[in-house]
């Protein structure tokens, strides 16, 4: 599916998290950072840049995990990504190897929208 230019998209930004971490917090802020600042530059495109993150360490805070990978976030952390993804319009796929980051893309050219791995080959929004 091609989108057309010149409209604002909403795109997930995907990007590692965990993946070569260690599940060192200091290196997971980095990955959201990453996504957070490719997120910036898509904004001032003109798009609606979301994060799986935005939403699902919110809520992995509320819900009481104490750790990536315990059973909380494995009930949280992907699903929200997953119900994101369905009202995307494109997938942004950033940064290193990433089996969730992959997933979504995967997810994504499966319900045939936009898979972009350049912020400098999507459509300026308006």
């Amino acid at each position: 599916m091609t989108t057309a230019a010149a409209r604002p998209l909403m795109i997930l930004v995907a990007g590692p998290y965990r993946s070569g971490t260690g599940d060192d917090p200091a290196r997971l802020a980095a990955n959201v950072r990453a996504m957070n600042e490719t997120a910036l530059v898509l904004f001032r495109a003109g798009h609606l840049p979301v994060t799986g993150e935005a939403l699902a360490l919110p809520l992995l805070e509320t819900a009481g995990s104490t750790r990536p990978g315990d059973p909380l976030f494995e009930e949280i952390f992907h699903p929200i990504a997953e119900h994101l993804l369905s009202r995307c319009d494109a997938v942004l796929r950033i940064g290193g190897p990433s089996q969730g980051a992959d997933r979504m893309v995967a997810q994504a050219r499966a319900q045939g929208k936009d898979v972009y791995t350049d912020v400098a080959d999507i459509p300026a929004g308006r």
